[in-house]
């Protein structure tokens, strides 16, 4: 039976880490934005995870890696404004769009990636995991450990802002 897996045997732990690390990871660079930082924070989650294997249920083993890494970004950056910094995303050298359309194009996506960036940290996670990851709201939730009715709001403050910041820009 899964319910009765030990997190402390390494191929269960191998399981539990080619399982949810990506989830993870997402979820935590999408709080700080730093590849680096998401690293550090997902490596020391695990490291916690197997130093605590003992008093982990296998079925409590993703609740628990979302916690611990919650926890380790907040005391992280306790003393600073989290500002998420994307990486840019090339634009098409295609001789078949018109170079205004290219610039245009690239305006837009300097205004996009500016106005999440200026949204809340949980607007910003709810909407990022809604959009970049394609998770459903009731997948947000147990994430977030939110009601599914707090990531609907979120994700609607989010696109209300982001339609306004956009459009006035």
């Amino acid at each position: 039976m899964p319910e009765n897996k030990s997190v402390c045997n390494p191929k269960v732990f191998e399981e539990i880490y080619s399982t949810h690390a990506k989830d993870v990871y997402n979820f935590v660079f999408y709080k700080c934005g730093n590849k680096a930082q998401a690293e550090d924070i997902v490596q020391e989650a695990f490291i916690k995870m197997w130093n605590n294997c003992v008093k982990v249920l296998f079925k409590k083993a993703k609740p628990f890696l979302f916690t611990v890494t919650n926890n380790l970004f907040l005391n992280e950056v306790a003393h600073k404004k989290v500002v998420l910094k994307y990486n840019q995303i090339p634009v098409k050298n295609s001789t078949i769009e018109h170079p205004e359309f290219v610039l245009e194009e690239k305006e837009f996506l300097q205004k996009l990636q500016s106005a999440i960036s200026a949204l809340s940290e949980k607007q910003r996670v709810v909407f990022l995991l809604s959009r970049v990851d394609k998770k459903t709201y009731k997948e947000i939730a147990k994430i977030c450990e939110i009601s599914v009715k707090a990531v609907e709001k979120r994700m609607h403050l989010a696109l209300s802002i982001l339609r306004k910041t956009i459009i006035n820009i």
